[in-house]
This record gives structure tokens, sequence and C-alpha cells, in this order.
């Protein structure tokens, strides 16, 4: 796979919960930075942390929870990808959508860094009733 359809395959791996898929995608090494500012937003080291801290702890927090691709910019190790996180939140039942970039930097076709950089604000605006 290019690194293009890797990426692809990890938002489908996203998507449908397959965890083992994104196990495979990601290197042992992985680091997964979320936001400053994010809620939970940290630096998380292999991907069961980003499993657990921040795939599952979405699913638990939000409903209809998913980040809409806008564009996807292939630059040879990295890839960039545009677009918005949208849902509802479970308690406050408000509306989701913030614009956000994604940086993924891989090796030998796996990802080994992601850096996230959104709009915290329209993110806590629907956590906070």
């Amino acid at each position: 796979m290019t690194n293009l359809e890797v990426i692809q395959e990890l938002y489908r791996a996203f998507r449908e919960k397959d965890y083992d898929a994104f196990q495979q995608i990601c290197t042992a090494d992985l680091t997964w930075i979320q936001n400053e500012g994010f809620p939970q937003g940290k630096t998380y080291q292999g991907a069961e942390a980003v499993i657990a801290g921040v795939f599952k702890s979405n699913n638990e927090r939000w409903e209809m929870f998913s980040f809409q691709i806008d564009r996807y910019l292939d630059a040879e190790n990295s890839v960039v990808v545009i677009g918005a996180y949208v849902g509802r939140h479970r308690e406050t039942q408000k509306s989701l959508r913030a614009v956000a970039a994604h940086v993924y930097d891989l090796v030998d076709s796996k990802v080994c860094r992601f850096q996230m950089f959104a709009d915290t604000k329209a993110i806590w605006d629907s956590m906070v009733r």
C-alpha cells in the first residue's frame, strides 16, 4: 500500500472500530499527540493506549462521532488530512463540528506518529451545558 492508502485504511478501521487493523497499521513505538486543550488531550504511546484513551473514550462520550475528511495531502513520508470532527455529545446532546488537521508520519508503510490540530473551543462548547 502507498502511504496515502495506509491512512485511508486507518480511517476505515476507526469508522468500523477495527482495532486489530489499526494495530497492524501502526509501529510498535507509535506516538499519538492530541491537541493541547482537547478533552483528554495528551501524548499517547503505542496503539493499545490510543485505542483505550482515544477511540474507546470518544465512543463513550459522543454519539455519532466521526471525522469528515475534506482532503488528503500526500507529502512523501507524511500525510496531512484536513476535515472536521462531527457528532453529538451524549450528556449535553449538543452537536459538534470542529475543523481539524491530522498529520501522520510513516515509516515502512506504517504510522509512527500522529499529531492533531483542532478547534478545541468548538469541542468544549458542545460539552458544556
